[in-house]
């Protein structure tokens, strides 16, 4: 087995890098094609979800096959290779299967124990079968993960664990609350027909929303989905184009959005008008001229009234960290840049008295530098520094938006009366959610099954060996049974074929013991030499082994093809 598994999630990388690397359907489609076609890769799979992007592969070199695979995904994904890798994980053979299966059970999910993950990884084996990139190995690997998630959720409580992410993100709106409570009476705007938004409006439904409005590019999907909510009862629902979403957002109280498309699909400027709110200056991220303008003013000459930052960031007052763990960090400057930046903010205003210490800033400064020089930038935060927050009234808006790349402006949240949550918030709300005690028990299955399914593969790799010596064994009798007819052309049919069964029966007794044996053997670690050593032993022509194995991978590659 060489499989090799490439990839980054929620676990390794911020969300705003899955968010850029996010890849789009078309874009799935290449990366498989340019897999299989590259040198080392023989199979290819893409797991792509909201919160993953891995790529699977069957490689015949371990380290090309990295390089390879990280190089695919960097090209495909447009993200900088130098930029991509720290995020990436590696994970081959063995471990590669225990990482499948642990993510079809929900252990690696953002929220654990959700299952959703395995309609997506059905997906993905579905699309690697029609692109005909998957091979024996992927099929038996994914058939297999999509059992094992199976398995778990019926044997043990793992769905107690966690939820979908459609009903976290839901219960983050609703502050944690009852969500049917926090949900009846109200109108609903669903932005996308696809599974996401399905689930999305079928449990908005089920918590007792008075209207669900769907809108989507493609109106015959957004009619079929109105259709059947329709059909289940409880709500009103309609689909309207998506040109309408401006003017459904005056009415709407809850929007939920999950499409594929690329850029924006609701502006903070769209939410705000919709919702008639007068946006401040500087209210979606940077700051007007006159603002800026106004906070130089102020300043004396010597501390930035006549010199503004080189990167042209906002003149705050400096406090502990701030100077390059605060915009710095989340603006990604690099290296150069940022020593520049922390040179100025030395000269900004500082509050007097104790609670900032210059030699612990200048730490800060010189560690963050060190990192930016290493990495080739400033490494995002995903927890920024705690900064006081002003009062707001209480949300009339609530905004979920689960696609990736974003839908929703992450500049929403500074509108008044809005509450917004995404991958991003939840992402950070799960990262504490406690372990449910039935993740041991599916860590057990998963161990279990991981190391059934390497004995079978290994056992299984040797059986084209065993075919092959007892096709040989059989042709030698056929050949014997011949010559003894050459010799004793008076033999009739009744003593010939006592004679050819006697013969068939001895040899049959004689492989019975050692390929029992071997196959035993193999199915063990590091028993893949066996084939090896059988294949000297009775001098088995390999192209016979080979042709054993094709007709295997052809007859399993039909079988395959069904339901999983």
């Amino acid at each position: 087995m060489s499989l090799l598994v490439v990839g980054l999630s929620h676990r390794s990388a911020p969300v705003s890098v899955l968010e850029r690397a996010a890849l789009h359907a078309d874009a799935q489609v290449k990366l498989l094609q340019d897999t299989v076609a590259a040198e080392p890769a023989a199979e290819a799979a893409v797991l792509a979800t909201c919160n993953r992007i891995e790529l699977y592969a069957d490689v015949d070199k371990f380290h090309a096959g990295v390089a390879e695979l990280s190089t695919l995904l960097a090209q495909h994904s447009g993200v900088g290779l130098d930029e991509l890798t720290p995020y990436l994980y590696v994970h081959y053979e063995d471990r590669a299967v225990h990482h499948l299966f642990s993510v079809a059970c929900g252990l690696d999910s953002m929220v654990v124990g959700e299952g959703q993950i395995l309609g997506q990884i059905k997906d993905s084996l579905a699309k690697a079968q029609d692109l005909h990139t998957a091979g024996r190995l992927l099929n038996d690997l994914f058939q297999q993960a999509l059992r094992v998630g199976k398995r778990a959720h019926s044997e043990t409580g793992i769905d107690r664990a966690g939820q979908s992410l459609v009903t976290f993100g839901l219960e983050q709106l609703a502050s944690g609350g009852d969500v049917q409570g926090w949900a009846r009476g109200k109108k609903a705007l669903v932005i996308g027909a696809g599974s996401m938004s399905s689930l999305a409006a079928a449990t908005l439904s089920r918590a007792g929303v008075s209207e669900i409005v769907v809108a989507n590019r493609t109106a015959e999907r957004a009619s079929r989905l109105v259709e059947i909510l329709n059909e289940a009862g409880g709500v009103v629902a309609r689909a309207v184009p998506m040109d309408s979403v401006s003017d459904e957002l005056t009415r709407a109280d809850v929007v939920v959005s999950c499409t594929g498309a690329t850029g924006l699909v609701l502006t903070a400027e769209a939410v705000a008008a919709g919702r008639g709110l007068d946006a401040q200056p500087g209210a979606f991220g940077v700051p007007s001229a006159p603002t800026r303008a106004a906070q130089a003013a102020r300043l004396p000459a010597d501390q930035g009234g006549e010199e503004s930052c080189p990167l042209d960031l906002s003149p705050m007052p400096a406090t502990a960290g701030f100077s390059v763990l605060g915009e710095a960090a989340v603006a990604g400057i690099a290296a150069s840049e940022l020593e520049q930046h922390a040179a100025w903010v030395d000269n900004a205003p500082r509050p007097q008295g104790p609670g900032v210490d210059p030699v612990q800033e200048a730490e800060a400064i010189a560690a963050l530098a060190a990192t930016a020089a290493t990495v080739g930038r400033v490494p995002e935060r995903r927890r920024p520094e705690p900064v006081a927050e002003i009062p707001r009234p209480a949300p009339s808006l609530f905004l979920l938006d689960l696609a990736m790349p974003r839908d929703i402006d992450a500049a929403v949240h500074r509108l008044a009366g809005v509450r917004l949550v995404d991958i991003e918030s939840l992402a950070e709300a799960s990262a504490d959610a406690p372990m449910a005690a039935d993740v041991d028990q599916v860590r057990r299955i998963v161990a279990d099954e991981v190391a059934a399914f390497g004995a079978a593969l290994r056992a299984a790799h040797i059986t084209p060996t065993v075919v092959a010596l007892r096709t040989m064994a059989a042709d030698v009798v056929a050949n014997e049974i011949a010559r003894l007819e050459g010799r004793l052309p008076g033999l009739d049919d009744k003593h010939r074929g006592e004679i050819t069964q006697t013969v068939k029966r001895v040899v049959d007794k004689l492989l019975h013991a050692p390929t029992v044996r071997v196959k035993q053997l193999a199915a063990e670690p590091g028993g893949a030499g066996y084939a090896d050593a059988l294949r000297t032993l009775f001098d088995l022509d390999p192209e016979t082994v080979a042709a054993v194995s094709r007709a295997e991978d052809s007859t399993d590659h039909e079988k395959d093809r069904g339901p999983a």
